[in-house]
């Protein structure tokens, strides 16, 4: 017997006689048909597998490719039943999607070129949830799902605008108050005067008081009613000076400040410069320069009642045109410590060039040089360029300030012209003298009174623009960098450290807390947190 097997596999089995014989060839069919149908059942069962598994993978697909052609075909009126939906779109699915999206954008247009809202902005969804719900309850198109988005989204809009003009609101409310650590220093300041007699001696010091009058030193000028302003403005400018001995300050105050003015200056003495801190109510003037005051006041004070009488709501927009109308409502509109600049030559007789500080500036560098600087027989020595730019002002534009609408204005200014910076600024008081620029300040004035008081906006710097203009002299403007009181200030980092003098105009002052922390540091670092009276107030930095 012999045995014949394949090497791919039991196909067939050959089994022979080597004897012969009529038998053994029958006997050879019958095995060689039998080993044939044993490779066909192994056959079948190796094909089960994959199948099964393609099944498996296909299947759940297929289910819900239907599932959601039938949800769709549901809410559809393009199709007769929801079977022929079905049918047309599961063999047409690129097609689908495609139109799907051509309906939509056609329904997005049609919304956005109408001006109505579906429902109203006060009906509309409020989450998307609800937006969800909504249109799965009731099965509605595509149209009605793009109105009910947009009446959401305008709603979502109106309420963020809302929230905006609210914040801006209390943003600049917060700015306007008096801190409780500034009022308890003046308390503090002022109980101080009353009961030491340290806090009541003379300023300056008897061997200072020569200097007062003497016009080889370098005479700065405050006006302010603000103790703690007005300690960092001197103490970082006699700190970065090169020669502290040759400067004298002269701080003119309201009859309310001087005692706690006077006390802190008294009993925080400087052993180098020599300081003068007078009230107003210690000054002899003319009836004239009295009259001319108090109408000077009364001016201003009627410019800020119309402007505010006709503001409207749309005046007090976060951004835009109209972003300084709340600005432009500060008390410090109304202060006679601002408006007294105008006054300055006659508050010191006796001196030829000064220079002048606003009490919201610090001083980082020496600044020396600005009284040997030669403003070519001009009054006011400011910054005009900017640092940012030929095309950038260091502050505003006339425009800014001044109504153009009036001939008064537009015939005699540029309204793109750069506004000269005020709060650090050199004065040549002789030349001052020789010119009639408090003469043309109250002449503007009048001319507003009589124009319906629409000239300008309420502030110092208008009617200061215009009485000056022609009398400007323009300084390097790293001598002084502005806005630092704004939210985004233009100036950064090496900008803010070579400028020679720091300025928080701005809302944001740097003893308030809502101010910046990065720049408010540049101040807080000449603050005295050593000091009783600092810490009995609470002054945190």
């Amino acid at each position: 017997m012999k045995f014949y097997i394949s090497t791919t596999g039991i196909k067939r089995v050959t089994i022979s006689n080597s004897s012969g014989g009529g038998g053994g060839g029958s006997k050879g069919a019958t095995v060689a048909a039998t080993g044939a149908a044993v490779a066909r059942g192994r056959l079948s069962s190796r094909m089960l597998l994959p199948v099964v598994l393609v099944l498996g993978i296909v299947l759940p697909f297929l289910f819900v490719r239907i599932a959601f052609l039938v949800l769709e075909s549901a809410s559809s009126s393009s199709c007769s039943s929801p079977i022929d939906c079905i049918g047309w779109r599961l063999f047409s699915g690129g097609d689908t999607s495609q139109k799907l999206r051509e309906e939509l954008t056609r329904a997005l247009m049609e919304v956005k070129d109408g001006n109505s809202v579906e429902g109203g902005i006060e009906g509309s969804l409020e989450s998307f949830d609800q937006l969800v719900k909504e249109m799965t309850t009731k099965q509605q198109d595509i149209k009605s799902f793009a109105f009910k988005t947009k009446s959401m989204l305008s709603g979502m809009e109106q309420k963020v605008h809302s929230a905006k003009k609210r914040e801006l609101m209390y943003w600049y409310l917060a700015s306007r108050g008096v801190p409780k650590s500034l009022h308890c220093l003046c308390l503090k300041l002022a109980e101080e005067y009353a009961v030491n007699a340290m806090a009541r001696s003379r300023l300056p010091t008897p061997e200072h008081v020569s200097r007062l009058a003497d016009t080889s030193f370098h005479h700065v000028v405050l006006l302010t009613d603000n103790v703690l302003a007005a300690s960092v403005v001197i103490s970082s400018t006699v700190e970065n000076a090169a020669n502290p001995e040759k400067l004298v300050f002269h701080i003119v105050t309201d009859k309310k400040t001087y005692n706690p003015m006077h006390a802190w200056f008294a009993i925080n003495s400087l052993k180098s410069a020599a300081v003068e801190v007078k009230g107003l109510h210690q000054y002899d003037w003319s009836e004239e320069v009295n009259v001319g005051v108090k109408q000077m006041l009364e001016i201003h004070r009627l410019i800020w009642s119309h402007y505010y009488n006709n503001l409207k709501e749309d005046d007090f927009e976060y951004e835009g045109e109209n972003k300084n109308c709340l600005e432009a409502l500060s008390p410090s509109c109304l202060s006679l410590m601002n408006h007294l600049r105008i006054y300055i030559p006659e508050l010191f007789p006796d001196l030829n060039k000064i220079v002048f500080l606003d009490d919201d500036v610090v001083v980082q560098h020496d600044i020396s040089s600005l009284w040997t600087l030669d403003l070519n027989g001009k009054v006011v020595g400011a910054v005009v360029d900017s640092w940012c730019g030929d095309n950038c002002c260091p502050g505003r534009k006339y425009k800014d300030y001044l109504n153009f609408s009036h001939s008064i204005i537009s015939s005699n200014l540029d309204q793109d012209h750069c506004a000269w910076l005020s709060g650090m600024n050199v004065f040549d008081l002789e030349a001052w003298r020789r010119t009639n620029i408090t003469t043309s300040y109250h002449k503007w004035l009048k001319l507003s009174l009589n124009s319906g008081l629409t000239l300008w906006q309420p502030g110092v710097l208008p009617p200061t623009l215009l009485s000056f203009e022609g009398q400007v002299h323009p300084i390097d403007p790293l001598w002084h960098v502005d806005g630092l009181g704004y939210r985004s200030s233009s100036a950064h980092g090496e900008i803010l450290e070579a400028a020679a003098v720091l300025h928080f105009t701005g809302p944001a002052k740097p003893w308030l807390e809502i101010g910046s922390p990065e720049v408010r540091r540049l101040w807080n670092r000449h603050v005295n947190f050593s000091n009783s009276f600092i810490r009995k107030c609470r002054i945190l930095g």
